[in-house]
């Protein structure tokens, strides 16, 4: 039987990982990896590709809960793929998910399936509470930097000055003068 190696992850440095490592450790896992401030989206992270350079046939993959692993269902499956082709397990101590068992793949794939599902309801939820408050009129996103009549007085003077002059005096980046004046642009057109 090979070793059990542990993964945890959280997406931000405020989150905390130990209930996360306890489980693992709790589980008989003899390494464990921490990616600390990065998405489950994310194909690559440091810890995770440690671990997986780490694993050898017979070793099992171990995660407090399977969205510690991965987001999408096509990430998930690829990452469990490669383990398998490997001789490698995956366990879920939350999820009790073990591909070491053909009962364990079916309920992987089962809940990956549902994760996105689920993933994809609250996008489409979000996008068309979005569309709406647009529709309605309210502004959607951070605020801006400038005001307009900032921009209207840069755009007034026929941008006589320097660019890059008037966002540092205006203490923004270039960029951001540049974009507040497209986007008055595009709203007089």
């Amino acid at each position: 039987m090979g070793m059990l190696i542990g993964y945890a992850r959280v997406s931000t440095e405020e989150q905390n990982l130990d209930l996360q490592i306890d489980a693992l450790r709790k589980a008989g896992c003899e390494r464990v990896f921490c990616d600390k401030g990065f998405s489950g989206a994310l194909r690559s992270r440091p810890a995770l590709d440690d671990a997986f350079a780490s694993l050898k046939p017979g070793d099992t993959l171990v995660t407090w809960k399977l969205d510690r692993l991965g987001r999408s269902l096509s990430h998930l499956i690829s990452l469990i793929t490669d383990l398998e082709n490997g001789a490698i397990a995956f366990k879920s101590i939350s999820d009790t998910i073990d591909t070491s068992t053909p009962g364990g793949r079916l309920q992987f794939h089962m809940l990956g399936a549902l994760a996105e599902f689920e993933r994809s309801l609250i996008s489409e939820r979000t996008k068309a509470g979005i569309a709406a408050a647009r529709a309605r009129g309210t502004t959607v996103g951070r605020p801006s930097k400038l005001s307009s009549a900032q921009v209207e007085a840069f755009v007034r003077e026929g941008g006589c000055c320097q660019l890059s002059e008037t966002a540092r005096r205006l203490d923004v980046s270039s960029s951001t003068l540049r974009r507040a004046i497209l986007n008055r642009r595009k709203t007089c057109a």
